[in-house]
């Protein structure tokens, strides 16, 4: 497949969680042409099969390629990531693709003896690449497994800081509160909760989430295949959801969402 520099990036989620990827791949990359999907009509992807969530990925960015052109996909979903980016890379292999990991590394570096929290969702915490990654950087860390489930559900629909979500982070951090260095953030979504986690785990943990390296890691596989491009920049939304709110709630969360510690 030849590419071109003013090609497409697709950045591909199971709904609004890739909007905190996205934002971090626009600050070190404003000159690209961004197309945004979000599956929210399919979300969450965190509770269903493997395969499922396999096919759902597949069938999103195959539409994309068929409609656009591409230079790289983004796959801004961890749950997506751990269940398809190896058959999308086999799949598009004239295209660069970029799968996001919960920032484990970063984690580790940061507090190479420390006791780390990983919060994401089932799918990403039971596959064979998360427990690949896990083994990497759990030799000198206490890292535990923390599965979140309900809170993509709340951040889609607009309540990710409201007291719903409150109450779901003290059920679920409840029993980490002063016993954790970081936590990694392992879903997309979870940014967009950042200020009720802090309110629950208090100063002392940092939070740590995949969207910076991930913008990185782009940016160079982008320069390496003298793909960057240099224009003025450009944003396509869509969704499979595509209600006037939904699209009112992406826009706002892309824009107005703070970002998190590093």
């Amino acid at each position: 497949m030849d590419c071109r520099k003013e090609d497409y990036i697709a950045v591909f989620d199971s709904g609004l969680g890739g909007l905190s990827v996205l934002r971090e791949l626009r600050a070190v990359m404003p000159g690209e042409r961004f197309l945004y999907f979000g599956d929210s009509a399919n979300a969450p992807y965190g509770s269903r099969s493997t395969r499922e969530v396999r096919a759902l990925t597949l069938r999103a960015l195959d539409a994309l390629a068929e409609r656009y052109p591409l230079k790289a996909m983004v796959i801004a979903c961890n749950t997506a990531t751990a269940a398809a980016v190896e058959q999308v890379r086999e799949k598009y292999r004239g295209t660069i693709v970029i799968g996001i990991e919960p920032a484990l590394k970063v984690a580790a570096d940061h507090f190479p003896a420390g006791r780390i929290g990983v919060m994401a969702t089932q799918v990403t915490l039971r596959e064979e690449k998360f427990d690949t990654l896990l083994h990497r950087f759990d030799g000198g860390c206490s890292v535990e497994k923390i599965p979140a489930p309900g809170l993509v559900e709340l951040i889609e629909q607009g309540r990710g800081e409201g007291p719903e979500a409150r109450a779901l982070l003290e059920r679920v951090l409840g029993p980490y509160v002063g016993r954790l260095d970081a936590l990694v953030l392992g879903c997309t979504h979870y940014p967009f909760a950042a200020a009720a986690i802090r309110a629950v785990l208090g100063p002392g943990t940092a939070l740590l989430d995949g969207g910076p390296g991930t913008a990185r890691e782009t940016r160079r596989r982008l320069e390496e295949a003298g793909l960057l491009e240099n224009g003025p920049g450009e944003l396509l939304m869509k969704n499979s959801d595509s209600s006037p709110e939904m699209m009112k709630r992406a826009y706002e969360l892309l824009e107005g969402a703070c970002k998190n510690e590093s």
